[in-house]
């Protein structure tokens, strides 16, 4: 069986969190608790380009804004 998160021919969603953290999803699997789709379902690569073009910063928004207030 193989693994649906490596599944090529699997549909995917993007996934993105309170924190701005995102996500690639089976888009058969229920989606977890704290996280919604950030973009249609689509095949793999499109779900992963989206999340290259969104995902800028690895950082969590919380730590972002704590070091913005550290900061200024």
């Amino acid at each position: 069986m193989v693994n649906p998160f490596d599944d090529e021919s699997e549909r995917f969603v993007a996934l993105v969190n309170d924190e701005g953290q995102y996500s690639l999803w089976p888009a058969g699997i229920d989606i977890p608790g704290g996280w919604r789709v950030a973009c249609p379902e689509g095949s793999r690569q499109e779900c992963l380009d989206v999340i290259e073009a969104a995902w800028r910063d690895m950082r969590p928004a919380s730590l972002v804004r704590a070091m913005e207030a550290d900061a200024g």
